[in-house]
């Protein structure tokens, strides 16, 4: 059966927008689907090594990254520079592709945060995933969390 190709994402911001001061959601999926290859020990940590990596060299600020058993949510944002977020996004997926050895869908989803909408329901609702998927039954349960301080933050339902 021949199955067409995705078509690839648009991730240029409008012109109206400052990558550099937006806060971004984004998922970034495995290939296959169903299969763990992030909700382990080993993996977890060397994928937060490298986000921190990142983080303290200042391509991105991450405020929350989640890992499920086949794919990542995060909250981050990135400073004014000349490579666009999207070629962030592709170097970190192609380190972590050769280094710990996942095997990630092509593109990735984002969304930027607007106005209106608040990034804190949007933490809540990355921080319930593991919930909602029937991984554990509250989320202070999930190991595979990564918090910009380093600490988990109070939980308020």
């Amino acid at each position: 059966m021949n199955i067409p190709d995705r078509q690839r994402l648009p991730h240029d911001p409008p012109l109206w927008v400052d990558p550099s001061k937006e806060v971004y959601f984004i998922s970034v999926n495995c290939e296959p689907r169903g299969k763990n290859q992030l909700a382990t020990p080993e993996a977890a940590r060397e994928i937060f090594q490298t986000i921190e990596f990142r983080q303290r060299r200042f391509d991105w600020f991450v405020c929350l990254a989640l890992l499920m058993p086949d794919h990542l949510h995060a909250l981050l944002s990135f400073p004014p520079g000349a490579k666009p977020f999207k070629e962030r996004i592709e170097d970190w997926k192609n380190w972590t592709a050769k280094h710990p050895g996942i095997a990630w869908q092509r593109d990735f989803f984002e969304h930027r945060i607007r106005r209106e909408e608040s990034a804190t329901e949007k933490s809540q609702y990355i921080l319930q995933n593991p919930v909602r998927a029937g991984l554990v039954k509250s989320p202070e349960e999930w190991p595979f969390i990564w918090f910009h301080d380093g600490e988990r933050p109070e939980f308020t339902w």
